[in-house]
């Protein structure tokens, strides 16, 4: 996704007015937006806190900025500037943090993002995690407030097209209720449960925005299983989020069901497969979910 993120930032913000700011990171993907931008691009090294700290003030001067970083440095270490600069003076600043839930697995902990998209909409940020590509183009087309973009993998099945851009949209036809996957994860789940058959299967819905789900959702979820997966903690998450939601709405499924998150069960560190398997968040636990069965 990150050189599709690099695509959509030459092709839509290369302005006179757009800075891009990177935390000495990018080698092999921004290298293109590094030339575009020219004296616009600005590394500012391994130093997170002022990289926001700049952003703020170029933000505060009217230019467009956009600062990228791996994600837990770009919003837990800077987390107090994100909060202090950005937020209170509520400035159009897009934070960039690739590498969303355990995308840098064997790295381990430090470079895992399993609370950021808690941590930044509870800032008053608006969260985008994009499921697919084709999805950032839609998404970046207007940074006018405080935003984090949580880059991860398109984990769609190979041979097939994504609809068109929404918060919420329905990627895969199902009879038997309804699954909300959190971003990438729309993917996995697209290809784990695309050859049961459709009257045994739920809805696939992609969620890339913490915004209300469309009235088709909600119907469709009332009285039906709702099943609901994301990489990333409960606490905060899209199933906090829709089930506080779905409650003060008087839709009520007739199960629900949440896979997320749970560190590191094993106490060991591997592929992000490897971390998705262990919590049900693979294809398998995903398709184990859906049969009723213990991933």
């Amino acid at each position: 996704m990150r050189n599709a993120f690099a695509s959509t930032v030459i092709a839509q913000s290369n302005t006179p007015d757009s800075f891009f700011l990177s935390g000495d990171l990018g080698f092999m993907a921004l290298e293109g937006v590094r030339d575009a931008f020219g004296s616009r691009f600005v590394n500012v090294g391994v130093a997170e806190q002022n990289m926001i700290g700049v952003a703020a003030g170029l933000a505060r001067e009217g230019m467009k900025v956009i600062a990228y970083s791996i994600a837990p440095f770009a919003y837990a270490r800077p987390f107090e500037q994100i909060r202090n600069d950005i937020c209170l003076g509520k400035l159009p600043v897009c934070i960039v943090g690739n590498g969303g839930g355990y995308a840098y697995g064997y790295m381990g902990p430090t470079h895992h993002a399993l609370e950021d998209c808690a941590a930044m909409h509870a800032l008053g940020l608006r969260v985008l995690v994009p499921a697919f590509d084709e999805d950032l183009a839609g998404q970046m087309v207007e940074v006018s407030a405080p935003t984090y973009l949580r880059l991860g993998y398109d984990a769609r099945p190979k041979g097939t097209t994504a609809p068109a851009y929404a918060p919420w949209r329905e990627v895969l036809s199902g009879k038997n209720g309804v699954l909300a996957a959190l971003g990438p994860l729309a993917g996995v789940a697209w290809g784990a449960l695309q050859d049961m058959p459709e009257a045994e299967r739920p809805a696939v819905w992609a969620v890339c925005e913490f915004t209300p789900p469309p009235v088709a959702f909600l119907s469709a979820a009332q009285g039906n299983p709702l099943h609901v997966v994301e990489e990333h903690v409960a606490a905060g998450g899209l199933g906090a989020y829709l089930s506080l939601l779905l409650h003060s709405e008087g839709a009520a499924a007739s199960t629900f069901h949440h896979r997320h998150a749970l560190g590191y069960p094993s106490g060991t560190y591997g592929s992000q497969n490897f971390h998705r398997a262990e919590c049900g968040l693979d294809a398998a636990g995903i398709l184990a979910l859906v049969k009723g069965q213990t991933a």
